[in-house]
């Protein structure tokens, strides 16, 4: 079962760094130190990079913050103008390559967000590979990219993605609703990446955004957590486990972190990330409003 070890993050309430800690990513520096990295949110609703320091062994109190975005907004007009969200680390002859989500602001839907990437030697801050998305709109994804997990596994970089399949007008709505699940991209250089039309994770019943995936080997196996919602429910993490990473059986239940009965996390929980320290898994997750409260922090005690 999981045992909740409380919020270990809140959003300073100012600047660029006004609301927000989302999709919280583990980065191991050694010693039990672990920098996670988020995506927060300034006054105008718009995101950048961050990340703050935390010491596994010892949650009484967060080592660092960053003082400045670790990946800032796009110029103007480019696919990540109006904000950008961490999403996957993979490190390559000693460079930091960093996959995020980059957004855009439209007009008759509400939102549209393709993959970006950017490089770091130090960790520190991030310079854009491109001006351009790295998985943009293509034949199997014409409308949104997202949320990548990237795995490099000998000379073969692999990506799981959501991708919006459809958008549908109601008459009861003011805006289109979206649809989104997760797909699956390979690569042999970690830029040009073959997609195919290839559902990772079907829809359930009344589903419409299945997000975040997280992909990681667990011996032969691969599994995934990822984030889900469908009719009026909020966000909740479930499972899913492969063989080979690209045909998917989702797990009946959820992943087993459910709400609180009031506080930070009553609401919602979602975009949860694993971190394995020593042969313990802790999973990082956030809770009400999309990590608007800050990013928290369960243990599993079998």
């Amino acid at each position: 079962m999981w045992r909740k070890l409380g919020l270990i993050f809140a959003p300073p309430a100012s600047g660029w760094m006004a609301t927000h800690a989302q999709n919280p990513m583990p980065e191991p520096l050694g010693g039990g130190i672990y920098r996670i990295h988020f995506a927060t949110r300034d006054q105008a609703n718009r995101s950048r990079g961050g990340y703050f320091d935390i010491d596994i062994r010892d949650l009484s109190r967060v080592r660092a913050v960053s003082t400045a975005p670790s990946l800032d907004l796009g110029e103007l007009g480019a696919f990540d103008d109006s904000g950008v969200m961490p999403s996957a680390l993979v490190e390559v002859d000693g460079t930091r390559r960093m996959y995020y989500t980059g957004w855009a602001r439209t007009v008759d839907v509400p939102f549209a967000f393709h993959i970006g990437l950017a490089l770091s030697d130090a960790g520190i801050t991030y310079r854009r590979y491109s001006r351009a998305p790295v998985l943009g709109r293509n034949q199997h994804d014409p409308f949104i990219t997202g949320a990548p997990c990237v795995l490099r596994e000998g000379d073969l970089f692999r990506m799981w993605y959501i991708s919006v399949t459809r958008w549908e007008r109601t008459p009861e709505m003011s805006k289109p609703k979206h649809y989104y699940t997760v797909k699956y991209a390979e690569s042999r250089d970690g830029v040009t990446w073959e997609t195919s039309d290839r559902l990772c994770i079907a829809y359930g019943p009344d589903e419409y955004a299945i997000a975040r995936p997280v992909v990681f080997r667990d011996g032969a196996v691969y599994r995934m957590w990822f984030t889900f919602r469908g009719g009026d429910s909020t966000y909740r993490v479930g499972t899913a486990e492969s063989s080979d990473g690209v045909n998917w059986r989702r797990d009946a239940a959820p992943l087993g972190i459910d709400v609180s009965p009031s506080g930070w996390d009553s609401g919602m929980i979602c975009y949860a990330h694993p971190l394995m320290h020593e042969g313990t898994l802790f999973a990082l997750y956030n809770g009400n409003d999309y990590g608007a409260t800050g990013v928290g922090l369960a243990r599993y005690e079998p």
